[in-house]
């Protein structure tokens, strides 16, 4: 049951001055994932951590965003979403000034932590208020489509702020720009946003949410630290109770008679091949950044920067897409949609297998900006789907779900991608490191490598367009 908000069938001004307010958060998300990269260097040379702490100054954000994402989306259906977006955006602002301010690297590493957890509540919030705004299918898919154009418009601002910033202030600059929008987010949200939750939701289930906090920063920290430094007896532990504990969880929820997941949801094609796609995409995604930013650095020999501001296109490629989807959805069928948009994706990605040792820069700017122009349709029409999917009261939680296995799929990638990409590379640059003559070998063989995680993540993507078109043809109609 919704409260405080009449529901109508078109949304009107209120609404749309609403859905700018929420693209601050997603935008500040957005940049502040990039930002960080490019002052890592001048934070280390004041505060000089050690190389564990600078990992956990990096990671930690990330893996408290991943663990909280699920138990804040069911908070959020229970104590009010646009209450839970003020709290956890002023948290987030709170955090970005004990950031700006750290004086070691713990400082900044228990502002980070901060800053996930209160991350964490951004984006499962922002979709279930548009989720409830925009009652109109045909508005609800350009609010979306506006939403994800908002991170869009962060990856490219971040490279630009950042560099200006760290030019004239200290790094801790990088974490001020977002607080006056903070500010503005917090003194309109009340009057532009309305207060949406379930009144008959019961009580928030704590060892469900420890279950599922526990699992997800299990499986991920075990993921990473498998990519970084091999699969160890560390990282197979974590992996494993990781694992374990996310099977518990969802054995609770078949059990519980108040589920934050409905596992019948899963039978439907409608929310759960969506919801694969989503993940299936950022598997390849994310993979493929990971392996673009060495090849960028060494193998054409880019600087960091150099490397991040060829990013940028990729970024263009991804806003144009997100204001493409809403025009796309609303005249044709979604399946089609998400198909074609999946076949454009496999298309750019393809074309990343045409790199070459040395002068592969233009496939690859043409490759990413191709895939980034199919995936931002890709992400609008899952998030649609998925979230459209379930009860208005459930939004939030669904939302946590759609960005979870974001996440998941993100690590997944960089984890099994990475190893196969590293498995090939070692194989085909035996003895590059110890005989300086053979430097260009080692480069034939990460290029080899790139080549072939590109073409069998351009496969999978393209597998997921043929299945959303046979499966999903004769259950959605256009918008």
């Amino acid at each position: 049951m919704l409260a405080s908000h009449t529901l109508q069938s078109r949304a009107g001004t209120r609404e749309w001055a609403g859905l700018a307010l929420l693209a601050v958060p997603c935008l500040l998300v957005s940049m502040d994932a990039h930002v960080l990269n490019l002052a890592i260097p001048a934070l280390s040379a004041d505060l000089r951590p050690t190389n564990a702490q600078l990992l956990w100054i990096v990671d930690s954000y990330a893996f408290l965003v991943a663990g909280c994402l699920m138990t804040m989306g069911a908070l959020g259906d229970r104590v009010g979403r646009r209450r839970l977006l003020l709290i956890g955006a002023t948290g987030f602002g709170a955090a970005s000034l004990l950031a700006a301010f750290a004086t070691s690297p713990g400082m900044l590493i228990a502002a980070r932590v901060l800053l996930g957890v209160t991350g964490a509540t951004l984006m499962p919030s922002t979709l279930a208020l548009i989720r409830g705004m925009f009652t109109d299918p045909r508005q609800r898919t350009t609010a979306f489509g506006v939403w994800t154009a908002s991170f869009a418009l962060g990856g490219v601002l971040a490279p630009v702020v950042a560099g200006v910033l760290l030019r004239h202030f200290w790094w801790g600059s990088v974490f001020l720009f977002g607080v006056p929008l903070i500010a503005v987010l917090v003194a309109l949200g009340p009057v532009l946003l309305p207060e949406l939750r379930d009144r008959d939701a019961a009580r928030l289930d704590t060892a469900g949410a420890a279950l599922s906090l526990v699992g997800v920063l299990g499986a991920v920290y075990g993921l990473k630290r498998a990519v970084q430094g091999g699969l160890d007896p560390i990282a197979g532990v974590a992996l494993a109770i990781g694992l374990c504990l996310a099977a518990a969880f969802l054995r609770r929820q078949h059990r519980q008679a108040d589920p934050w997941i409905d596992l019948a949801l899963f039978r439907r094609r409608d929310f759960s091949l969506p919801l694969a796609a989503n993940t299936v995409c950022f598997f390849v995604l994310y993979g493929t950044q990971f392996f673009i930013a060495q090849y960028l650095q060494l193998v054409l020999g880019l600087s960091a920067l150099e490397a991040g501001l060829w990013t940028i296109p990729s970024a263009l490629g991804y806003l144009a897409g997100s204001v493409l989807a809403p025009v796309a959805a609303n005249r044709f069928r979604p399946a089609w949609t998400l198909s074609a948009s999946l076949a454009v994706t496999a298309i750019g990605f393809g074309l990343l297998t045409q790199v070459g040792p040395q002068s592969g820069l233009p496939f690859v700017v043409a490759g990413s900006v191709i895939g980034a122009v199919g995936l931002a349709p890709v992400y609008v029409l899952t998030t649609e789907l998925t979230v459209a999917a379930v009860p208005p009261a459930r939004s939030g939680t669904a939302s946590g779900l759609l960005t979870t296995t974001a996440n998941l799929g993100g690590a997944l990638g960089i984890a099994f991608l990475g190893s196969l990409g590293g498995a090939i590379y070692r194989h085909g640059a035996h003895g590059a490191l110890s005989d300086p003559p053979t430097t260009d070998s080692a480069r034939d063989a990460f290029t080899l490598a790139f080549r072939v995680v590109e073409a069998g993540g351009a496969g999978m993507i393209a597998a997921c367009a043929v299945v959303s078109a046979l499966l999903l043809r004769r259950r959605l109609a256009p918008a």
